[in-house]
């Protein structure tokens, strides 16, 4: 695995009895920058993910990430990954710290206090912290979520629409923070997002998916010229439509 890459994905595929959730799967993703994996629903975006978090294990094919076969030494990368996801629910009845406290915990950190209070002030979420999770809001448990994933500072951060619920102001902060995070840390991302406009901004590389299967790559702006529109989401929806594969 060349080190200019975070991710090498070769021949992947998940049956599901007899549905293919991903279909010959191949896709890299380097270091240091966002790339974004799009598709429609059912496109095998979600499992794809769960495969790369070592939640599912694939019918065939490999994953390697940060230079490890993630099927073979998971547990030497799981504490350099983390996985943001509004539709993942945290245990309801203990409070935003006490939630982050647990997971801080299992990634024995250090300093996990200031860690806490440091991803509660950039997230705003300081007035909360002693808030049970099940009272939140939308937008507040999508800041949560981005939370978590942030207390082990990650090289990887896998982000399921990192910014959903949240109003644009909120939104836009987000991503300014995510960006900063990527620029101070040299971390890697990989997006899901249904916000192409979030997409075109943070991306520096998009995976195109459709039936489980990969059927374009590019930068934002060569997607664009290429398929002859004026953004990101008349490309999604160009593919989303299409009867036959790109």
């Amino acid at each position: 695995m060349s080190p200019a890459l975070v991710i090498e994905v070769q021949g992947l595929y998940k049956y599901f009895d007899q549905f293919c959730a991903v279909n010959n799967l191949n896709f890299q993703a380097k270091r240091g920058v966002t790339t974004a994996l799009l598709g429609g629903n059912g496109a095998g975006k979600t499992t794809t993910i769960a495969m790369l978090l070592g939640l599912l294990t694939p019918s065939q094919g490999s994953i390697r990430i940060l230079g490890e076969d993630m099927l073979q030494h998971r547990y030497r990368l799981l504490h350099r990954m983390n996985f943001s996801s509004p539709y993942v629910d945290l245990p309801q009845r203990l409070t935003i710290r006490q939630n982050l406290t647990v997971y801080g915990h299992l990634y024995r950190l250090p300093a996990l206090k200031q860690r806490i209070e440091e991803l509660a002030t950039a997230l705003n979420l300081d007035t909360l912290l002693d808030k049970r999770y099940g009272q939140l809001s939308a937008g507040q448990k999508t800041r949560v979520s981005l939370a978590k994933s942030l207390l082990n500072k990650p090289e990887l951060l896998l982000m399921d629409e990192p910014t959903a619920s949240l109003d644009p102001d909120t939104a836009d902060s987000i991503r300014s923070y995510l960006e900063q995070y990527q620029r101070d840390t040299g971390a890697s991302i990989l997006l899901a997002s249904h916000n192409m406009a979030e997409v075109e901004r943070m991306a520096a590389d998009v995976i195109m998916m459709r039936k489980g299967q990969v059927v374009d790559i590019g930068t934002p702006a060569s997607l664009i010229a290429k398929y002859g529109r004026n953004n990101l989401e008349e490309v999604f929806i160009d593919i989303a439509r299409s009867q036959e594969l790109a």
